[in-house]
């Protein structure tokens, strides 16, 4: 057992060893690769020219609707009707399910009856109070009028009754307020009890679909309506939509960290594709100032030396370093206000 013990012991110590050569390997490769681009990019030259610059701001965002409800019953009871399944079309007010009604109509007939009785009893105290002068005692006739008042309240709770049986039978029929698809329904099939909670129906009328961008309180400030945009979404990163923005929330927007603003860009008609879904998410980039032929260095060859930038400019076949004056930084590339002419040649010195 003991030589054993020792056998796997030297085992390990040899992985052991073996694991640090290949790490010591992997780490030599990693950094001669990136010395190697660290020359390349050093010796990498530019020469300045003329350009068109273009502030872009770019939002995140994802596919909303303005008309998308989440139905259900207000009472529970026995489903015995589907109007519609999910995934078909509904039209503005059509019917998608109903409760057993037998129950409600039982009720109300009985609710009923039980209001002509009190009408009648109310009518007979009513006719009764008209004789108090013919009761013998003013006692008697304060009795009477107590007994027509109270014979008013029975008729009014029985009114009520009748009122309460007719919003049962309508909580018992569910519709939809808006046209559009019926994409979630979480009963399949008539015949089983259900609770308000455990039966929704979501109906979203994808004609009114929107891109809902947030936007940070520095940037808001940035955009205004009917601005336009490009958006390219995740699920097709090859095609570009362009909107405009049709709303800017003027309250944050609720369950955000930090003060972001909802900005609604509107996508227009769909047609009968629906290529767009709710939910897809993407980017918009809006482009918020510019301008145009300038002479302007890429960002990639501008330093910085507290407050001031320079860059290293190829003069007489030596490296010189001249301090520049910079405007608008847009595209990654820099306006040159002074210290570059058109023609300079920049060099990317680490």
């Amino acid at each position: 057992m003991k030589n054993s013990g020792q056998k796997v012991f030297s085992f390990l110590k040899k992985r052991w060893y073996l694991a640090l050569i290949v790490i010591i390997v992997i780490g030599v490769y990693f950094n001669q690769k990136s010395t190697a681009q660290a020359k390349k990019e050093k010796n990498t030259t530019y020469t300045i020219k003329r350009q068109d610059l273009k502030e872009t701001l770019s939002l995140s965002g994802q596919i909303d609707a303005d008309e998308h409800v989440i139905l259900r019953f207000p009472i529970s009871g026995k489903l015995v009707w589907l109007g519609a399944k999910e995934g078909d079309k509904v039209k503005k007010y059509q019917g998608l399910a109903s409760l057993d009604l037998r129950e409600v109509q039982k009720k109300m007939q009985k609710t009923l009856n039980d209001f002509s009785k009190e009408r009648r009893d109310f009518d007979q105290s009513q006719d009764n109070n008209e004789r108090v002068g013919d009761q013998p005692t003013r006692e008697a006739g304060d009795a009477m009028k107590r007994l027509l008042e109270k014979a008013q309240y029975d008729l009014n709770n029985s009114v009520l009754d009748v009122e309460l049986q007719d919003l049962a039978k309508e909580y018992s029929y569910l519709y939809t307020p808006i046209e559009g698809i019926l994409v979630r329904s979480d009963v399949k099939y008539p015949g089983v009890n259900i609770t308000p909670s455990g039966a929704e129906f979501e109906v979203i009328n994808p004609q009114t679909i929107y891109f809902s961008a947030t936007a940070d309180q520095t940037d808001v400030i940035k955009l205004k309506e009917n601005m336009k945009g490009d958006i390219i979404f995740d699920s097709y990163p090859d095609d570009t939509y362009k909107g405009d923005i049709s709303q800017i929330g003027y309250t944050p927007k609720t369950g955000e960290t930090g003060t972001v603003y909802e900005v609604k860009i509107k996508m227009g008609d769909q047609g009968s594709e629906y290529k767009y879904k709710m939910g897809m998410t993407g980017d918009i980039e809006f482009v918020i100032g510019g301008k145009s032929n300038v002479v302007a260095v890429p960002s990639l060859y501008v330093k910085s030396e507290g407050e001031k930038k320079y860059v290293w400019k190829v003069a007489n076949g030596k490296n010189e370093k001249t301090f520049i004056k910079i405007g608008l930084e847009a595209d990654s590339s820099y306006e040159v206000l002074s210290g570059l002419r058109e023609g300079d040649i920049v060099v990317n010195v680490l």
